[in-house]
């Protein structure tokens, strides 16, 4: 019982520390910014200009469902 506890806990520290490596390290955390933001402001930023460009994207795509559904349906 004792050792399958004492694995369970090491494994969830190894799935935590990976999780907390990739987030830092692939998500672009490392790379300096060009304004001089913190690094926490920087990803927040590029989250939100990210995000910006997906509802814009999805705008566009609806106003181009709905010109080709009304050209259709005339």
């Amino acid at each position: 019982m004792l050792g399958r506890l004492l694995s369970l806990v090491l494994g969830l520290a190894v799935v935590a520390f990976v999780v907390y490596w990739t987030l830092n390290h692939l998500a672009g955390a490392d790379r300096p910014d060009p304004e001089g933001r913190s690094q926490p402001k920087a990803m927040l930023d590029r989250t939100r200009e990210a995000t910006h460009r997906i509802e814009q994207d999805a705008e566009k795509r609806i106003r181009e469902t709905e010109r080709k559904t009304d050209e259709g349906s005339r």
